[in-house]
C-alpha cells in the first residue's frame, strides 16, 4: 500500500515543476524564450541545483479566487554550482502570474539573497517579470523595497549579477540597476521606468519598447547594461564566464587560472604598435590582447563610452581589472561618460580585491559647452575619487599621450598608484606641444614671417625638451621607462610584489563621493 503522504509530496512537487502549465510554457517557447527551470539548467552545473521554498504560495488571508494558486508564486529560488563554485540564484517564472512580484514572491527572493550574503556567495537574478502584482497593492511595493535594501547591503560584499531575460518595467528596474553587472538579451529583454504608452500620453513622443529600453539602447546609449548577448543561451554562458574572473566575496581572491601562457613572454610587435605621428590612432585593444594571458580579455560596457576601455583579464593566471583609453575613438579623450565608466569599474575592482592595470593615452578632457554644463568637472572627480580610494595594487603604463587632467586622473603617482611605467613614446605635459607653443610663444609666432612653420618648430622643440617620459622619470613621477615588448613580464613581476594595502584615513563613516 502506497503512503498517501508521499503521494501528496510527489503531487505538489510535480505541480511546482509544471509552472504555469503546458499552454503557458508553449507560449514562452513561441517567443523564443526558455522557461525559468530551463534557464537554471543551462546556467548551473548539471544536477547541482537545490531548490528552496518550492511550495510557497499566496497567504490564505490574501487569497483572491481570481488568482490561481501555484506553488512557488512565480519565482524559483535556490543554490547550485557554476564551475564547481557555489552560487545562489532566483529565476522569475513568466508562466506563473507573468512573473509578477508579490509579497511571497519578494519574500522568497529576499530569503535567498540573505543566504548568499550570510555565506559569502554570489547572487544571480534571472529576471522576466510583468512588474508588481497589482492585486497585492502596497504589499508588492513593500516587497520591492525589501529587495532593494538587500541589493544595497550586499553591494561590495558579494558579486551581484542580473540577467535580463524578458521585461523589467517600472520600479522593478531599480534592483538590477543596483547590482554589479547587467546582461541583456537582444530583441528579448527591455528595461524602462515608464512605458511607451505613458510617454506618449505625457510627452507626445512615440516609441516602441525596443527603441525605448532594449539591449542595444542600454548597452550603447544609456550605459545601463554591461553586456548584450544575442540569445538566452549566450547570456547564461556569459554570466558563467564573467564569474570566473570574480571572487565569491570581498574577503577572498579570484580564482587563479593557468591558461599556459608563459609569464616571461615578450612581444616584439608591441615595439611598433604606437605610430611615430602622435595624431595617428591605433587600437588599444591590440596592446591589451598582446600583454594579457592568451585571449582572456573580457571587455565590459564595450558599446558605451567607447573612448574608454574597461574589462577583466588574467596576467600570470591572476584576475585583474584593466582600464585604458581607446585612441581609435575621439582620440581617447576623457569626457562625462568615460569618467563614469572608469569610476564604477575601478570601485568594483577595489571592492573585490582585483588589481587595477591602467593603460594611458589621452590628450585630456573633452572641451565644450555641453561638457562643462553637463558637469564634466563633477564626473571627472568621480574617477579621481575612485582611484584615490582604491587600496588594491595599482599599476599604470603610459603608452603615448598623458596631458593635463587626464594624466592626473588616470592612475598617476600623485593619486597613490604603486608603480608607474612609461613607454619611450610617452608624452607627459600640462598641455600638448602645439597648445603649449601657442601659449608660451604667442608673440614670437604672430610676429614671424611664417607663423605656421614657426609654431610647428616651437611645438617640436617643446616636445623634445619637455613632453617626454624622461623629464617625468627624472623627477620621480615615473618608476621606469620600459621597452614595450617587456610590458607583460614587467606587469606580472610587479603584481607578484604588490599586496592589498592599508591606507589610514581620518575616522569617518564614509567619504562624500561626487555623484
Amino acid at each position: 500500500m502506497s503512503d498517501p503522504r508521499l503521494e501528496e509530496l510527489v503531487r505538489l512537487r510535480q505541480r511546482a515543476l509544471e509552472g504555469g502549465g503546458a499552454e503557458r510554457i508553449a507560449r514562452q517557447h513561441a517567443k523564443g524564450k526558455l522557461t525559468a527551470r530551463e534557464r537554471l539548467n543551462v546556467l548551473l552545473d548539471q544536477g547541482s541545483f537545490n531548490e528552496l521554498e518550492p511550495f510557497v504560495t499566496l497567504r490564505d488571508r490574501e487569497f483572491d479566487p481570481s488568482i490561481e494558486r501555484i506553488p512557488g508564486d512565480g519565482v524559483i529560488t535556490g543554490y547550485g554550482r557554476i564551475d564547481g563554485r557555489t552560487v545562489y540564484v532566483y529565476a522569475q517564472d513568466f508562466t506563473v502570474h507573468g512573473g509578477t512580484l508579490a509579497e511571497m514572491h519578494a519574500q522568497k527572493i529576499c530569503r535567498v539573497m540573505d543566504l548568499a550574503l550570510r555565506n559569502g556567495n554570489p547572487i544571480i537574478g534571472l529576471l522576466d517579470s510583468g512588474g508588481a502584482r497589482i492585486q497585492e497593492g502596497v504589499r508588492a511595493l513593500h516587497g520591492y523595497g525589501e529587495v532593494f535594501r538587500r541589493n544595497a547591503i550586499a553591494s561590495g560584499v558579494i558579486p551581484q549579477i542580473s540577467l535580463m531575460l524578458g521585461p523589467c518595467a517600472g520600479g522593478a528596474a531599480y534592483s538590477p540597476a543596483m547590482t554589479d553587472f547587467i546582461i541583456m538579451v537582444e530583441n528579448t529583454s527591455f528595461m524602462f521606468l515608464t512605458g511607451p504608452q505613458v510617454i506618449q500620453a505625457v510627452t507626445g513622443e512615440q516609441v516602441d519598447v525596443e527603441s525605448l529600453g532594449g539591449a542595444s539602447v542600454h548597452s550603447s546609449t544609456s550605459g545601463v547594461a554591461h553586456f548584450a548577448a544575442p540569445s538566452e543561451q549566450n547570456a547564461l554562458s556569459l554570466c558563467a564566464h564573467l564569474l570566473s574572473y570574480l571572487p565569491s566575496n570581498n574577503v577572498e581572491n579570484a580564482p587563479v587560472v593557468d591558461v599556459g601562457d608563459d609569464p616571461r613572454r615578450t612581444d616584439l610587435e608591441l615595439n611598433h604598435v604606437v605610430p611615430f605621428d602622435d595624431s595617428t590612432p591605433y587600437d588599444m585593444r591590440e596592446i591589451i590582447d598582446r600583454v594579457v594571458d592568451g585571449e582572456t580579455f573580457l571587455e565590459v560596457q564595450a558599446g558605451w563610452a567607447q573612448n574608454a576601455l574597461v574589462g577583466f583579464a588574467r596576467l600570470g593566471g591572476q584576475s585583474v581589472g584593466l582600464v585604458a583609453q581607446q585612441p581609435m575613438v575621439m582620440a581617447g579623450v576623457m569626457d562625462i561618460n568615460s569618467s563614469d565608466k572608469i569610476c564604477r569599474f575601478v570601485r568594483f575592482c577595489d571592492a573585490f580585491n582585483l588589481p587595477i592595470i591602467t593603460f594611458v593615452d589621452s590628450p585630456g578632457f573633452l572641451p565644450g559647452i555641453a561638457q562643462e554644463h553637463g558637469g564634466v568637472i563633477r564626473h571627472g572627480a568621480k574617477a579621481l575619487f575612485a582611484y584615490i580610494e582604491a587600496t588594491v595594487p595599482k599599476i599604470s603604463v603610459i603608452t603615448r599621450k598623458a596631458y593635463g587632467g587626464a594624466y592626473v586622473v588616470m592612475s598617476s603617482k600623485g593619486l597613490g598608484t604603486d608603480i608607474n611605467y612609461a613607454w619611450p613614446s610617452a608624452e607627459i605635459a600640462v598641455v600638448g606641444p602645439s597648445g603649449a607653443a601657442n601659449i608660451l610663444f604667442r608673440n614670437e609666432i604672430s610676429e614671424s614671417e611664417d607663423p605656421e612653420a614657426t609654431q610647428a618648430q616651437l611645438a617640436a622643440d617643446y616636445r623634445a625638451r619637455f613632453a617626454n617620459p624622461y623629464r617625468a622619470a627624472e623627477a620621480g613621477y615615473i618608476d621606469d621607462i620600459i621597452e614595450p615588448s617587456q610590458t607583460r613580464p614587467k606587469l606580472i613581476s610587479a603584481l607578484s610584489a604588490l599586496r592589498e594595502q592599508f591606507r589610514p584615513t581620518p575616522p569617518k563613516k564614509h567619504g562624500n563621493m561626487p555623484v
